[in-house]
C-alpha cells in the first residue's frame, strides 16, 4: 500500500527546498567566499594530480620511495606556488561568467608557469621526479582547472535558474540569434535580478533554425513570432538586433505587436557595449513603427551654410520651428531670429537656447505675425536676414475647414509677404516648409500650402537675389496636433481610441528628421525647387493606434476601446506626396528628392493669388471655390 505525502509535508519539503537554494546563492556570490573555494578546490587538484600522475607512470603499483618521498616533501611548496601564480594571473578574480578563448589562455598560461616553476625549484632542490609524470600533471592541472571554473560557473547557474520564485517567471522569446542575441541571453542567464526565462529564440536564418544558442532552441523566423508565443505562453519579446535596418526592426515590431507579450527591443551596436546588455532594453517607441531609414544628412554641408549668418525663423516656437532653431543654434549662426504670434511658444524656446547657451548665441525672439506686411518689414529693415526658414502657418486640417478664410490668410498671404520681402531685402535662401497634403489637396490647409509651394516657385522665376525652394514632407511624430499626443491622452484618459477609419494611413517622421531634411535642402536649394522625402511605407492609423494602447500595458478593444469615427471633412484615406506631374530628379541624399517645378501661367496665377488673399481678408463665403481657381488640382470635399 502507498501512502501520499501529506499536503503539509510537501509544503515544508518546498520551504527546505527554497531555503536551501537561497542560501547556496548567497554563498555562491559572495566574492571571498568564492574565492577560498575556489583556492581549496585548487589545493585539493594540485595534490590529487601530482599523486595521480605517479600511481599511472607506475601502472597503479608500487611507487619508488624516492619518487614518494619527492612528492611528499615538495606538496606544500607545489600548493603554495600554485595559489601565488593562479592568483597573479587573476584566476580568482574570474569565475568563467563569459566561456572565451582569453580565460582558457590565462588557465594555460597560469598552469604552464606553475609546472616550469615545479620542475625549476625541484631540480634545485634535488628532488627527482619522472619526466612523464611533469607532463601528465600538466595535463591534468588544465583539465581539471578548467572544468572547476567551469564547474563553479554551472553551479551558479543551476542556482540562479532553480531559486527563482516559480510564479515571477517571466517567459521570454529573443528575437535574433547573432552576437548581440547570444550576449543578452548570456547575461540574462547569469543576472540574478531579474526572473526572465527565456524559452525559446526568433531568427529570419532559415540555417539556424532547428539548431540551440546556449541549450536554447530556435525555432523559426519572424512568421513562427505569434505560434510561438502561444506554444510557450511567452510573457515577453525581447528584440536584439541591433545591425538590422529600420525597416526590417518596424516589420518585426509590428509583428510582436500583434501578441499580448510585451515587447523590448536593443536599440543599437553602440549602447549594447555600453555596462550591461540587458540595462540598454527600452521598451518600444512609435518611432520604431516607422517602416524605413532614419535619413542621412551632410553634417558639414549644412554646417558651412549655416555658420556666421543671420537667421530667421518663421513660427519658431512650433513644433518644426522649435526644433529648426535647436538644430540651427547649435551650428553657430551669427543671429538667429525666432519669429512667432504665440508669445508662450517663443518664451518656451527662448529660454531654453539661453540656458543651454548663454551669451554664446545672438538670439532674438520677436513677436510678430507673417499677415502684417508693415511689421514684417520693419524687422527685415533691423535684422537684415541672410537666410528664412518659414513654418508659420495653420495646419489643422478639420478647423480649417471650418474657418478656410484663416488658412487663407495665415498660410497665403503670410507666405507672399514674407517671400516678397526675402526678393527685396536680397535675402540668399528662402525655404518654405510644406506639406504632403499639397498634393492634389481635398482640404483648405493643403490647398494652401500647394498655393504657398506655387508663390515661392513664382518669386524664384522673378528674383535676381533670392533662391527659393520647398521642403515637403508627412505627417511629423510626436508634433502638435498629430495623432501620436492625441492617442496617448486618449490612452491616458481610459479610451476611446478614436481612428477616422479602419483603413486609413498616413506618412510618418520624426521631427528631428523633418529638420534634417529641411537643413539639407537649403543646401541643396538653388531655386525653385520642391524637395521630397522618401518616406518608405505609409503607416496604417488603426494598426498604430492598437500598437500604441499595447505599449501603454493594454490590451485593445478590451482595457482600452478603439472607435471608428468617420473621415472628417477634407480627409483622405491616403495621402500622397508628390503630384505625377512633377516628376522626381535625385539628390546626393537617396532619401531626398526633387520635384520638378510644373509650368503654371503666372500672369493669371499672380492675379489670382491677390484676388484670393482680398477675399480672405473680406471673410469671402466663397472661399473655397476662389481657391479652386487658384489652385485647380483641390477638389472641394462639401
Amino acid at each position: 500500500m502507498v501512502t501520499a505525502w501529506p499536503d503539509g509535508i510537501i509544503g515544508w519539503s518546498e520551504k527546505i527546498q527554497g531555503f536551501v537554494y537561497r542560501k547556496m546563492k548567497e554563498i555562491i556570490n559572495n566574492k571571498k567566499v568564492r574565492q577560498g573555494i575556489l583556492i581549496a578546490i585548487d589545493l585539493v587538484i594540485v595534490a590529487l594530480c601530482i599523486w595521480v600522475s605517479l600511481f599511472m607512470r607506475f601502472r597503479w603499483g608500487h611507487i619508488p620511495y624516492e619518487y614518494y618521498s619527492a612528492a611528499k616533501q615538495s606538496m606544500v611548496l607545489d600548493m603554495a606556488v600554485t595559489v601565488v601564480v593562479f592568483w597573479y594571473f587573476k584566476l580568482y578574480h574570474s569565475v568563467w561568467t563569459y566561456a572565451s578563448i582569453n580565460e582558457l589562455i590565462k588557465v594555460v598560461e597560469a598552469v604552464t608557469v606553475v609546472v616550469f616553476l615545479e620542475i625549476s625549484y625541484k631540480a634545485m632542490l634535488f628532488l627527482v621526479l619522472p619526466r612523464s609524470v611533469y607532463f601528465m600533471n600538466y595535463i591534468m592541472l588544465l583539465v581539471l582547472v578548467s572544468m572547476s571554473r567551469l564547474s563553479v560557473r554551472a553551479l551558479r547557474f543551476y542556482i540562479h535558474r532553480y531559486s527563482k520564485d516559480e510564479e515571477g517567471i517571466v517567459k521570454t522569446m529573443i528575437v535574433g540569434a547573432g552576437s548581440a542575441g547570444a550576449m543578452l541571453l548570456t547575461e540574462l542567464e547569469r543576472n540574478h535580478g531579474n526572473n526572465n526565462k527565456v524559452v525559446c529564440i526568433v531568427d529570419d536564418n532559415r540555417n539556424k533554425w532547428g539548431k540551440y544558442l546556449y541549450g536554447i532552441p530556435i525555432k523559426g523566423g519572424r512568421e513562427n513570432i505569434i505560434s510561438l508565443v502561444l506554444q510557450y505562453g511567452i510573457d515577453e519579446i525581447l528584440i536584439a538586433i541591433p545591425s538590422a535596418g529600420k525597416t526590417e526592426v518596424s516589420e518585426v515590431v509590428e509583428v510582436c505587436s500583434r501578441t499580448d507579450a510585451r515587447v523590448k527591443i536593443l536599440p543599437s551596436i553602440t549602447s549594447s557595449l555600453k555596462g550591461n546588455i540587458s540595462s540598454n532594453l527600452r521598451d518600444i517607441s512609435y518611432k520604431d513603427l516607422l517602416y524605413r531609414d532614419e535619413i542621412d544628412v551632410n553634417d558639414v554641408g549644412i554646417d558651412e551654410n549655416i555658420r556666421n549668418k543671420v537667421i530667421m525663423v518663421t513660427g519658431g516656437g512650433g513644433s518644426i520651428g522649435s526644433e529648426l532653431c535647436r538644430q540651427i543654434a547649435k551650428r553657430n549662426p551669427k543671429t538667429l531670429i525666432i519669429l512667432d504670434i504665440y508669445e508662450n511658444n517663443a518664451y518656451a524656446i527662448q529660454m531654453e537656447l539661453k540656458n543651454l547657451y548663454k551669451d554664446e548665441l545672438d538670439l532674438r525672439v520677436v513677436i510678430a505675425s507673417v499677415r502684417d506686411y508693415d511689421r514684417l518689414k520693419l524687422l527685415f529693415e533691423k535684422y537684415r536676414p541672410e537666410m528664412i526658414f518659414h513654418a508659420a502657418a495653420h495646419k489643422h486640417v478639420p478647423l480649417m475647414e471650418i474657418s478656410p478664410n484663416e488658412a487663407i490668410k495665415n498660410n497665403v498671404k503670410g507666405t507672399f509677404y514674407a517671400a516678397k520681402l526675402a526678393d527685396e531685402f536680397k535675402v540668399e535662401k528662402f525655404i518654405l516648409i510644406s506639406t504632403d497634403k499639397a498634393v492634389r489637396p481635398t482640404n483648405i490647409m493643403g490647398a494652401s500650402k500647394r498655393i504657398c509651394e506655387m508663390i515661392i516657385q513664382d518669386w524664384d522665376r522673378k528674383s535676381e537675389h533670392t533662391h527659393y525652394a520647398a521642403v515637403r514632407f508627412g505627417n511629423v511624430l510626436g508634433s502638435n496636433g498629430s495623432v501620436i499626443p492625441l492617442f496617448l491622452e486618449q490612452i491616458e484618459m481610459g479610451g476611446p481610441v478614436t481612428v477616422t477609419h479602419r483603413d486609413i494611413t498616413r506618412f510618418f517622421m520624426t521631427i528631428p528628421e523633418a529638420v534634417s531634411l529641411v537643413l539639407q535642402a537649403s543646401v541643396y536649394a538653388m531655386g525653385g525647387e520642391i524637395f521630397v522625402l522618401d518616406m518608405g511605407k505609409q503607416v496604417k492609423i488603426y494598426d498604430l493606434a492598437v500598437s500604441l494602447i499595447k505599449m501603454k500595458g493594454f490590451k485593445p478593444n478590451e482595457d482600452i476601446n478603439i472607435e471608428i469615427t468617420g473621415l472628417r471633412p477634407g480627409e483622405k484615406l491616403y495621402e500622397e506626396v508628390l503630384m505625377d506631374e512633377e516628376g522626381l530628379d535625385v539628390t546626393e541624399n537617396r532619401l531626398i528628392h526633387i520635384g520638378k517645378p510644373i509650368q503654371i501661367d503666372y500672369e493669371v496665377f499672380e492675379k489670382g493669388v491677390l484676388d484670393l488673399m482680398d477675399a480672405a481678408e473680406n471673410n469671402s463665403p466663397d472661399i473655397k471655390k476662389k481657391t479652386k481657381n487658384v489652385c485647380d488640382t483641390y477638389t472641394i470635399t462639401e
